[in-house]
């Protein structure tokens, strides 16, 4: 219980360890959020109401390096924080530059199981330094090159992954490092997709990320991902298949796009 509802309330999935072929679509721009953006996410299990998700972005200067701040906020609701409390919380300072991460947070509470770190990038060295303020120990690890944290991996597949021209089964990945591990996340683009959404219908690209089978999901491709088509790339749906029935986070609300949010009027 607690790796899926971590996994569904920082909207990021497991990681596939496959080596196979990629093909990365990296852009130069940088402009497909801006500070200020706010999102929420509503997490649902059938008609039961699981959980809900924020995050926030804002722009700071971080010693003399201009970074985005990202603040992620997760939280059980319902009848399941009835049984089974989550108070989550996550932070990110990246490179305006470049996506790159400088320093992440993970401050958990998960039905008693707590974690509280801090990792501070250095891409020059290609190393990570783990501090686990809940067991007092630093530690240190190499990271694979361009190494994301699990939140700004969010804002760079949306930033620095062109989508134009992009064709049914490619494939993009990047490196991540979590939980002092390395993983190569991957996703498969599937197309395209019209959805029926509270603000209206909603053109959206389709994606695979690869996770792990096992206890929490049915197989590799039990995880479907609906991003916008337009200039912003914000999650719209996402829809889990799991050992037992099936999961759906959706986008609630939102706040300061840096593009219109396109809703087709037809």
């Amino acid at each position: 219980m607690k790796k899926l509802i971590s996994i569904l309330i920082i909207f990021t999935f497991s990681f596939s360890y496959s080596q196979t072929k990629t093909i990365r679509l990296v852009s130069d721009s940088f402009n497909s959020f801006k500070s200020g953006e706010w999102l929420r996410f509503r997490v649902h299990y059938g008609f039961f109401n699981a959980s809900e998700i924020e995050i926030e972005l804002e722009k700071k200067k971080l010693d003399s390096l201009t970074v985005f701040h990202a603040k992620g906020y997760g939280r059980s609701t319902g009848l399941l924080r009835f049984f089974f409390k989550v108070e989550d919380y996550y932070e990110s300072y990246f490179r305006e530059s470049n996506g790159l991460p400088v320093w992440f947070i993970r401050d958990i509470y998960e039905g008693g199981y707590t974690k509280n770190l801090e990792m501070f990038f250095n891409h020059d060295s290609n190393t990570v330094k783990l501090n686990d303020k809940k067991n007092n120990r630093i530690l240190n690890f190499d990271i694979k090159l361009n190494a994301q944290d699990l939140i700004s991996a969010f804002y760079y597949l949306r930033n620095f992954y062109k989508t134009e021209n992009i064709e049914i089964n490619e494939e993009i990945s990047i490196n991540m490092f979590f939980d002092e591990e390395n993983y190569l996340f991957k996703l498969r683009f599937l197309g395209y997709d019209i959805l029926n959404t509270k603000f209206g219908k909603v053109e959206c690209m389709k994606f695979r990320p690869y996770v792990q089978s096992g206890r929490v999901f049915k197989e590799q491709e039990s995880v479907t991902l609906w991003i916008s088509n337009d200039k912003n790339k914000i999650p719209i749906k996402m829809k889990a298949d799991l050992k037992i029935g099936s999961i759906e986070c959706d986008l609630e609300n939102f706040k300061n796009l840096n593009h219109p949010f396109n809703i087709l009027t037809y």
